[in-house]
């Protein structure tokens, strides 16, 4: 690895199961003190970072996630950690166990790059589970319950990390990328976009309304084992409208026959333990036409193969198909 490495393009020539890097193996295996074992480290994914699983002695230990440059900073990484280990003290909802370095600290860097490690967790992704549906009324639940937790827990000194305001999410300034131009009709999703601002200028600030959330609690980071749901990832973790997690658990997905079904049993879990008023419900189906626009400009600036092929496709085409489903109905996904 050369100082020129500075992006995750270091990483486009690996596929799924492809043996990572030698500074990469190196690197995980000194700091998490594996030097004694044999340890193989194999790519799961690439998105925001770099995903890969870390066997030691032949059986999966723990799975490392390599930050892109600049994208999280070492107090950032640590205060996710901090959140995550809290939840679990707290029993909040079941979470991976982050994995400390020798030196104490749970961020290994080189260089440009900062990684950090959490036990692995068996199972199957929720992505990949045949019928999802039946999962969504306790992923509702669950999200209820970290919006409540993050209501009254203390963060430690120096805690860190990122908003998802509206101007993170879409326009010039959009994290991920903008979805204009991006091969859809552009005054169709820029009408359904103007439409959802405008109720999520209504939406109020308050501490019952804005806090910390996961902020991408999709199919593809919940693990499920039987029937019990682990939340994995925090890396997107940051301050925002709580019904923004509602958006984020249908990402992609939202132009699915089966996608008001997860909605409306989402909301009956969640509901269970926080009651959500119509105006609420309101700002979620707005929050989720602007993540869906948000999340089309994901796929200008990220791998075809961090989303299954057939979901991959049809982002382009769903997305039109949303706005068009939104401009009818504010609350489509849940009429």
């Amino acid at each position: 690895m050369t100082t020129t490495d500075v992006s995750l393009d270091v990483f486009d020539d690996l596929r799924k199961g492809d043996a990572a890097p030698a500074w990469l193996t190196e690197l995980v295996i000194s700091a998490w003190g594996f030097t004694a074992h044999e340890v193989e480290i194999v790519l799961i994914t690439v998105s925001e970072n770099a995903t890969f699983l870390v066997r030691v002695d032949g059986e999966p230990y723990a799975v490392t996630r390599v930050a892109r440059p600049g994208y999280i900073a070492g107090d950032a990484f640590e205060s996710e950690v901090a959140w995550v280990a809290a939840l679990s003290a707290d029993g909040v909802v079941p979470v991976p166990q982050a994995l400390p370095t020798l030196t104490g600290r749970y961020v290994a860097t080189s260089g440009p790059w900062s990684c950090v490690s959490y036990r692995f967790v068996p199972g199957q992704i929720l992505e990949d589970v045949a019928d999802p549906v039946p999962h969504y009324r306790e992923i509702g639940r669950m999200t209820a319950r970290l919006h409540e937790h993050a209501m009254t827990w203390r963060p430690p000194r120096g805690f860190t990390r990122h908003s998802w305001e509206l101007a993170d999410m879409i326009g010039p300034a959009a994290r991920w990328g903008r979805w204009e131009g991006a091969g859809q009709d552009d005054a169709l999703l820029g009408r359904a976009q103007e439409a959802a601002l405008a109720v999520i200028a209504e939406a109020p600030r308050g501490p019952d309304a804005w806090g910390l959330i996961h902020a991408d609690l999709r199919p593809s980071n919940i693990m499920v084992d039987e029937d019990a749901l682990t939340v994995i990832d925090f890396d997107d973790c940051g301050y925002s409208w709580y019904l923004y997690d509602f958006a984020a658990a249908l990402s992609f997905i939202e132009h699915l026959p089966d996608a008001p079904t997860m909605a409306q049993e989402w909301v009956a879990g969640y509901a269970d333990v926080r009651p959500l008023t119509r105006g609420e419900l309101e700002t979620g189906c707005a929050l989720s036409m602007i993540r869906r626009l948000q999340m089309f400009g994901w796929t200008t600036t990220h791998r075809s193969d961090a989303l299954p092929p057939d979901l991959w496709t049809a982002q382009g085409s769903g997305t039109a198909e949303i706005a068009e489903r939104y401009l009818r109905s504010a609350t489509w996904l849940l009429d």
